[in-house]
């Protein structure tokens, strides 16, 4: 098992961040048109809109939660020493897990029955919001079944990630995490490894002031013989 651990959380998230640095600039360089969420927003909007606006409202909620552990974990774990804020803190992660996962289903329920929708999603589109659909299920499932993920998260996944990040992977803060947690973080690094072959690729184009933004026109060009992003 330790030999599987490491190769799932020591080697592979060096993997993924090669293969994220190297395939994103080079899409950037080569084809920058290309960095666009190709919002099919025109195509349909009443579902569209009940799919990601709980959906963006959340996960840009968690994300930011997750860095804010990063950056400053004595913080973190200063604030959960009080069960007060402990329960504000971890309720509002909840919160912010279940409308991503109200927003993921209504994405599902459109791209799956709304015949234009369907048209314009991708084997990739299929395979990126299926992982992000089981990594907020993992996620959910680690706040129900182990409580104060975000203690942690503080305690545990930063000294693990700055292990990484320096090069010297210790997998010792891993091994011993409960299945579904692993399962959480491996696909953290898969997300990352297949993202710049996806969509997801808008969020890195700035300013993207996309919750608050007005509406825009956008015309699509799509050849229909070819069901695969160029």
């Amino acid at each position: 098992m330790d030999n599987f651990d490491l190769l799932l959380y020591g080697i592979y998230p060096y993997i993924a961040m090669f293969v994220f640095l190297i395939f994103t600039i080079n899409r950037y360089m080569g084809k920058g048109y290309s960095y666009s969420s190709l919002s099919s927003q025109f195509l349909e909007n009443r579902i569209h809109f009940w799919a990601l606006v709980p959906f963006h409202f959340g996960i840009i909620f968690i994300f930011v939660g997750h860095l804010t552990a990063f950056l400053i974990p004595s913080t973190i774990l200063a604030w959960n020493s009080d069960l007060t804020r402990l329960y504000i803190l971890e309720v509002s992660a909840f919160i912010g897990g279940l409308a991503t996962l109200v927003g993921m289903f209504f994405i599902f329920v459109r791209r799956i029955f709304n015949a234009k929708a369907n048209m314009v999603t991708s084997t990739m589109d299929w395979v990126i919001l299926t992982l992000i659909l089981l990594q907020v299920i993992a996620g959910l499932g680690t706040a129900v079944f182990h409580s104060w993920g975000s203690s942690w998260f503080a305690a545990v996944a930063t000294p693990y990630l700055l292990s990484i990040f320096s090069f010297s992977p210790n997998i010792d803060f891993i091994t011993p995490l409960p299945w579904i947690v692993k399962l959480h973080i491996f696909g953290a690094w898969s997300i990352i490894l297949l993202f710049p072959f996806s969509r997801l690729v808008h969020v890195l184009v700035m300013p993207n002031p996309y919750l608050w933004r007005k509406p825009q026109l956008v015309r699509w060009y799509w050849n229909r013989k070819k069901r695969f992003i160029q």
